[in-house]
């Protein structure tokens, strides 16, 4: 199979990302990576993700820059004194397939020029996470539309519950592809992850 490199974005903060993003890296066994961490240092993404794996494969790579406060990554480069370089963001190299977990949503600034958007790299393809709630069609269609005139291959998965009118507009309006949903879940562990994983492995193995 052709190693790939995933890119897992969101419509907006707190959406899913972060759970999807280990339920593919579970699903493909691949490495993951956060290049950008702003706040919860003590608890990242990376160690939520590390904790939901259940597969001895996967590697954990660093990030690339780990901020103290929880704000958007140039306010909180600002608030530690420093300037986020694009060119200090390297993706790890690995033989194994990545999955690379964005930090909010796409146009989330990482300096005065660049933002999220400017992560992602050529040969990545891209899950989009979606969550309803008023303003989500919004939100997801400006995504997808700014991901796709960049030419990027992108697939979908929704986050909590079922909203037929909201997800018959959105695949009408752009036709991507819907790996799946993930439920509106009491809690997720290592058990519920890997339900998921199978649940999808089919269709993240398509991508």
């Amino acid at each position: 199979m052709k190693r790939k490199k995933i890119f897992v974005t969101g419509i907006s903060t707190e959406v899913g990302k972060t759970v999807v993003a280990a339920i593919i890296t579970e699903a493909l066994e691949a490495d993951y990576w956060k290049p950008v961490q702003a706040g919860d240092l003590d608890y990242s993404d990376a160690d939520k993700v590390k904790l939901l794996l259940s597969n001895s494969k996967s590697r954990i790579y660093p990030n690339s820059y780990a901020l103290n406060t929880p704000m958007s990554p140039h306010a909180a480069a600002g608030a530690d004194g420093i300037t986020i370089d694009l060119k200090k963001i390297k993706e790890p190299k690995t033989k194994n397939h990545l999955v690379i977990e964005g930090a909010g949503g796409l146009l989330v600034p990482l300096n005065n020029k660049e933002t999220i958007l400017d992560v992602i790299q050529s040969d990545y393809q891209v899950v989009v996470v979606s969550r309803h709630y008023l303003g989500s069609i919004n939100h997801t269609l400006l995504t997808i539309n700014a991901l796709k005139e960049k030419g990027f291959d992108v697939a979908l998965i929704y986050s909590g519950e079922e909203h037929p009118t909201t997800e018959n507009i959105i695949r009408e309006m752009t036709g991507v592809k819907v790996i799946g949903r993930v439920e509106e879940e009491p809690y997720f562990d290592k058990n519920v992850v890997r339900e998921y994983a199978e649940k999808f492995k089919k269709e993240l193995e398509s991508l």
